[in-house]
This record gives C-alpha cells, structure tokens and sequence, in this order.
C-alpha cells in the first residue's frame, strides 16, 4: 500500500500542518539517490566536489588529533619542542663538535635545528598518515566518505608542532646572530613543499597498510633510514658534481635546502632541487594512484 505523506484534513474542513517528521520524510523520499560504486580504470578520477562537500570530516578528524596528541601527558605541548631539542644538542654535540661536520656557515645548532624542524614534520606526519586508516577502521567500513581524508587529515595536526619549532628557531637565531633574509618570504613554499612529501608518502603508505600489516613494523626503520638519507644533520654540499643530483632524488633534500635558505640564510640550492621537486611530485602522483586503485578494497580487508 502506498503512503503518501502531505497535509491531512482537519475533521471540520481545511488541512492540518504536517508534522516535522513527516517533512523530513517527504523531503527525503524525493531527495536524489547517491551511488557509491568504487572507481575502476588506473588513472585516478580525484572528485574535487566529494572532497569539499566532506570537508567537515577531515577537519573532525585533524581536531581530534590535536586533542589526543599530548592527552594525560605531563608535558603537554612541551612535547613538540622537547624532541627536535633533544635531538638538536646530540647531533650539535656528536657532529659538531666531536666530528666537525661543516654547517654552510651557520652555527651548528641553527643548522641542526633548521632540518630538525622539518624533519620531525614530516616524519611524524606520514607516521600518522600511514596508520589512519587501520585506527579509524570503523569510521572506513561504517561512513560513507572519501577516504582519502583519513591520511591527509592525519598530516594537518603536525603543523602545529611546526609552527611552535620555528619560534624556538627564532630564539637560536637570535642568540647565535643569524637574522634573516628577505627570502624569509618563501618559507611557505618550502612548507608546502613537505605537506605535499608527507601527503604523497602518507598515501602509499596508509593503503598499503591496509592490506600488508608488515608496513607499520618496517616503517621505524624506514624513518629512521630516510633521516640519515636526508641533509638534517650535514649539508647537501658534501656531495660533489653528478653525486649531488643522485643525492637530490631524495625528496626532502630540496625541501630541506630550501627552508634552510629561507629561514636562516643559507646558500640557495642549485640547480639539482629540480631534481627534488620531480621526485616529489613523483611521490605525490603515485600516493594517489595506488590509493584510488586500492581503495576499493580498503572495508574488506581492513
């Protein structure tokens, strides 16, 4: 028997108002269905529309993050500085003063701290993009959204870490003499240039998460290796001629150089960031080609 919800007659003529309910309930029976179908082909088909009508979920979920970041915890915040601090005077001490490692004319301790600062960006937000979607495995296979948001939500909270860095950057900066340049301007650029990195491997990282657990016990070791494989603790310039092209197919060698130069002033990279930037696009454009192709799967397997 069909029901047809609208007004009803009063007993003595004329209609009665439809109730809240029953508007809803109209409203949605003539409301367009939506088809979620998962994507096919191998190029990715990235629905801009989709993203932004969602937007609300990736900014739930970066809040969120913040919240739980340093939750009954003693330090707090503190946190954010602690670590690329302690991690400053160790390198200042082992590779500046024991070993001597050249700085591109800068005190050590700016140097360090510079790469420090993005460093622990990035490797704290891949880490958090690539265990994403294996933490919220109820809200994949529950909610209905792009779950793209997941991973790229999971690297948004770090920049608060970052932010608060660069002002203790500022304070060594300060009392060691280091004033900056005017290309302090681009440091944004240089900013953008890690997002992107951490997005791009946070991508292929989480989906391959998703169905090979093995990723989340090699990926400390992967971190570990790709700090000592990026120019944190000593110059780009130690590598010579065709070396420092080969050296520069590190993504993070640009980003690094390049904040370097912007915030503390030193040397401008060369001609070999092309080469960082081409990997890192390349980073970017593969994260999201092997998550669109597997994510399809991602609520049967999770």
């Amino acid at each position: 028997m069909a029901v047809r919800v609208g007004r009803r007659a009063k007993p003595g003529g004329g209609e009665l108002s439809s109730s809240p309910e029953s508007a809803r309930a109209a409203r949605a029976a003539h409301a367009p269905w939506r088809e979620n179908r998962p994507t096919d082909g191998w190029l990715p088909r990235v629905d801009f529309r989709d993203l932004w009508e969602h937007r609300e979920v990736a900014a739930f979920l970066a809040l969120r993050d913040v919240r739980l970041r340093y939750r009954q915890t003693a330090f707090g915040v503190a946190w954010a500085i602690i670590r690329p601090l302690a991690a400053a005077a160790i390198f200042t001490i082992v590779f500046g003063r024991l070993v001597d490692v050249p700085s591109d004319g800068l005190p050590y301790v700016v140097f360090a701290y510079a790469g420090l600062t993005i460093w622990t960006y990035v490797s704290s937000a891949v880490e958090a993009a690539a265990n994403s979607l294996i933490e919220d495995r109820a809200l994949v296979t529950k909610v209905a959204f792009p779950r793209v948001l997941a991973p790229v939500a999971s690297t948004l909270p770090g920049l608060l870490d970052l932010a608060i860095s660069l002002v203790i950057l500022g304070v060594f900066m300060t009392v060691t003499g280091v004033a900056p340049s005017a290309a302090l301007v681009v440091v944004p650029v240089s900013v953008a240039g890690a997002v992107a990195v951490s997005i791009g491997a946070g991508l292929l990282l989480s989906a391959l998460n998703v169905k090979y657990r093995d990723v989340r016990y090699a990926l400390g070791f992967a971190l570990q290796t790709w700090l000592f494989a990026s120019p944190v603790v000593y110059p780009s310039s130690l590598f010579d001629g065709a070396w420092r092209y080969v050296f520069a197919a590190n993504p993070l060698v640009g980003v690094i150089d390049g904040f370097r130069w912007s915030v503390a002033g030193a040397p401008p990279p060369g001609a070999y960031v092309l080469v960082s930037l081409a990997t890192g696009t390349l980073v970017l454009a593969a994260g999201v080609l092997v998550f669109s192709r597997m994510e399809r799967r991602f609520a049967d397997v999770v």
